[in-house]
């Protein structure tokens, strides 16, 4: 008996570098962003729109279960910049 598994996008790399950030693919399209010291900041998501990409750039809030959405951008790195 064969066991047939479904294609899974590979996770990438943030396509950009922002100092005193780091970034761990999370999901396809999808990445969270850290301190330098390893504390969690919140996530960034790659988002197909008729006007090309966008990323949408979200804070984790300590004591909550829902994120606060801080926007959406042109470019990876003005998305990042927003943690810092």
């Amino acid at each position: 008996m064969s066991t047939i598994t479904a294609a899974r996008p590979a996770r990438e790399h943030f396509p950009g570098a922002i100092p005193g950030l780091r970034f761990t693919p999370a999901a396809p399209g999808l990445w969270r962003v850290a301190a330098a010291d390893g504390s969690l900041l919140g996530h960034i998501e790659r988002r197909g729109t008729v006007d090309g990409e966008r990323f949408r750039s979200r804070r984790l809030r300590p004591g909550t279960s829902r994120p606060l959405e801080l926007g959406e951008f042109w470019t990876a790195e003005d998305a990042a910049e927003i943690f810092r």
